[in-house]
């Protein structure tokens, strides 16, 4: 695949996930991956996508009037996180190439009181921010969605951008085996964080080719098919007659929503392929939905057989 065909799939894919999402499933993913309830309570309504596959801040170690940024930030669900622990003479700074999440997340920043919290709208290969900026880099499943061409140049950014003996903090998913053609070509599964999984061993050598020393990289043993099972669990919340009124004046099942959802083009991403009822379903889990469906054409029964949610942390070394 071209990396201009990634950008697009992933923008386009990414960007529809900004418009729906009742609460339920994106909750039930973040706990999974290590959030906890208090965490979760913390963090402005909205801004949980779900698309965690682990917690980068629980390894981050962040301190008082630290400057943090991170990479894919989203709707600033880590962002506002990171915020708290930096405190009010700390800089929490997002990053996503993605104009929709930009403009969800600087729309949840206006409801809150995070005079600290900052987003940019641009690709993490290139940040207009100046060298030595961060005491840490943090990112949450964004790296692995990075074309394989361009993924040194992510970490040479990161390195740029972190102040000497400063640290990334990253959770992402690494392969753990070699796939194969039709998986590592299949843009679907590129999109939802399986194919372009790099190898442990590539990851590590991405860090010591941009400088990073001391390098750990952990499984954190979570279940990736929790995508799958979360969505599942998550009932519909439109389209049948057992669903109670109340629900269908939720933000769900508005009409605004289900006129938005059923879209004609908007069908692929947001109402599944047997959907001619619209059913109006979480954009995050019909991607999910979607994702397993390939993966299972593909002969992949069990995401953790061929992927896994790892722990990554580097230093950039102390000048001298």
């Amino acid at each position: 695949m071209e990396s201009k065909e990634i950008y697009d799939q992933v923008n386009r894919v990414y960007g529809s996930i900004t418009k729906s999402g009742t609460g339920q499933y994106e909750k039930t993913v973040a706990k999974a991956f290590g959030y906890t309830e208090e965490e979760l309570d913390g963090v402005p309504d909205g801004a949980n996508l779900g698309l965690s596959c682990g917690n980068p801040i629980a390894i981050a170690g962040l301190r008082e009037g630290e400057t943090v940024i991170d990479l894919g930030s989203g709707a600033g669900f880590d962002v506002f996180a990171a915020s708290k622990k930096v405190g009010p003479t700390g800089k929490a700074i997002g990053i996503d190439m993605n104009k929709n999440m930009i403009d969800k997340a600087n729309a949840i920043k206006a409801r809150t009181d995070a005079s600290n919290v900052h987003f940019i709208e641009s690709a993490v290969t290139s940040i207009a921010l100046p060298d030595n900026t961060a005491d840490c880099i943090i990112s949450n499943c964004v790296i692995n969605l990075v074309p394989e061409t361009d993924k040194q140049l992510a970490f040479n950014e990161m390195f740029r951008l972190l102040k000497p003996g400063g640290r990334v903090a990253i959770s992402d998913i690494l392969a753990r085996k070699e796939f194969t053609e039709e998986i590592k070509k299949n843009v679907a599964l590129y999109v939802g964080c399986v194919a372009g999984a790099s190898q442990v061993s590539q990851y590590d050598a991405y860090l010591k080719n941009a400088g990073f020393n001391d390098i750990l990289i952990v499984d954190s043993k979570n279940d990736l098919n929790t995508y799958f099972t979360a969505a599942e669990a998550k009932p519909s919340c439109c389209g049948t007659d057992a669903v109670k009124e109340e629900e269908k004046t939720s933000s769900c099942c508005s009409a605004e929503a289900r006129e938005s959802c059923c879209k004609q083009e908007e069908k692929e991403s947001c109402c599944g392929t047997n959907s001619s009822a619209c059913a109006c379903n979480n954009q995050t889990s019909s991607m999910a939905d979607e994702t397993k469906t390939l993966a299972t054409r593909l002969g992949i029964t069990d995401l953790n057989e061929w992927a896994g949610s790892f722990k990554v942390y580097a230093i950039k070394p102390a000048a001298n």
